[in-house]
């Protein structure tokens, strides 16, 4: 069979330019910077009035949480602003890539969006000094550069409205390895209607999965956000991107292999559709039992021996080039397929080296009604089916899951 192919749908890397340095020129009275703001009193230079003839006003200080002029800020830095001896009215934070969000209560600014890499940014604020005149203040910094290995980008399965089966998981994989999950999985989430309750489990520092606790409803809508962009996802590797993908559940196709009566039963939305013969693996080349989900379809695939570790020596090698309609649901080489050269041992016999054989007709009929995500549950032989070789969640009870997330 082939080797593991993991299946999971990825989006074009979209890389952020690395912005050239910039000299700031800053008059000396833009005072912005939280520790070098001094106060104003009188009127402004504007005015044209001496500060002999003003009548004293309170002193106005506007500072930030950068230092006017910074020229390595972090880009998880969270931008606040704020004012004294006057009130804040806007701010404003621009880029050439365009401008931040926020938010001002209770007398502060706070960003809520986030900072890019390598990029200048200008604060430009207005606030109302004691004796109602508007005064405008601006600074400028600079964030700090990031090179590709600094910043990791997460793909997401299922892709942007799939239709997928009521066992698929939700998968992110990231480019580069995260070793602050517990950071990067609290701007994690996954919603769906109806509600239905789940958890993230972490395969490994580059993959991370979610399921519900029980398969999905048919007919669920799912979301998935990833509010990652410059989150901190550990040493000095920061998120690249936000990502948001919807999905929907499809008909809740569940089919049950028996390997010791060699039938498979066909399930749709809990109603018995067919009862077809199988043949599942023989002594050597048991087929594993335990939940399995369906990861990829090839109306016609190549099968070759030497990709599941039997050589061109071995009694046992084969070379098939147009094996059809094959359903694939381990990582390892387990296929559901037609095998016409096993007819005649289907629903008595188990001959195959692994895979789930069936007639070119019946294989032709579950394969038009079967989807990515359809569950497949096998029963009957000793050997058992993994987390990680394919889509394997369901092989684990949802508490031992859970135990797999960065914030259980």
């Amino acid at each position: 069979m082939t080797d593991r192919h993991r299946i999971v749908s990825a989006m074009p890397r979209l890389r952020r330019g690395l912005a050239g340095a910039a000299t700031f020129a800053l008059a000396s009275t833009l005072l912005a910077a939280c520790n070098s703001d001094t106060p104003i009193v009188g009127s402004e230079p504007s005015t044209g009035e001496s500060s002999s003839s003003a009548p004293a006003v309170d002193p106005l200080r506007v500072q930030t949480s950068v230092a006017r002029g910074a020229r390595n800020v972090p880009v998880d830095e969270t931008l606040t602003v704020k004012a004294t001896g006057g009130e804040l009215r806007t701010v404003t934070v621009t880029s050439p890539l365009g401008e931040v969000a926020g938010a001002l209560q209770g007398g502060t600014w706070t960003a809520t969006g986030r900072l890019e890499p390598g990029t200048d940014y200008t604060i430009t604020s207005v606030s109302d000094r004691s004796d109602g005149r508007k005064v405008t203040r601006t600074s400028r910094f600079h964030t700090q550069d990031l090179t590709l290995a600094e910043q990791t980008f997460a793909s997401v399965a299922p892709l942007q409205d799939e239709t997928v089966g009521v066992g698929m998981p939700v998968i992110v994989t990231f480019d580069v390895p995260v070793t602050d999950k517990a950071s990067m999985e609290k701007h994690m989430s996954v919603t769906a209607s109806p509600r239905q309750a789940g958890t993230w489990h972490w395969l490994s520092s580059t993959e991370a999965h979610w399921r519900p606790r029980h398969y999905w409803k048919a007919g669920s809508d799912v979301s998935v956000d990833l509010d990652i962009n410059s989150i901190s996802a550990g040493a000095g590797v920061f998120g690249q991107e936000d990502r948001h993908v919807d999905f929907h559940i499809g008909d809740a196709h569940v089919y049950k292999v028996n390997a010791q009566t060699d039938q498979m039963q066909v399930f749709s939305n809990g109603r018995l559709l067919r009862t077809l013969p199988i043949t599942t693996g023989k002594p050597g080349f048991v087929t594993r039992s335990g939940t399995k989900v369906i990861i990829e379809k090839f109306a016609s695939k190549r099968m070759n021996s030497e990709t599941v570790g039997i050589g061109k020596n071995s009694p046992e090698h084969y070379d098939l080039d147009n094996v059809q309609w094959a359903m694939r649901v381990t990582y390892s080489g387990e296929f559901i397929h037609a095998a016409p050269w096993s007819v005649a041992d289907q629903g008595h016999a188990n001959v195959s080296h692994g895979c789930t054989g069936m007639s070119t007709a019946n294989a032709a009929w579950l394969y038009a009604m079967s989807r990515r995500g359809d569950v497949v549950e096998y029963t009957g032989t000793d050997r058992q089916m993994t987390l990680t070789n394919g889509y394997g969640d369901w092989n684990e009870s949802f508490p031992d899951y859970r135990a797999g997330s960065a914030l259980s």
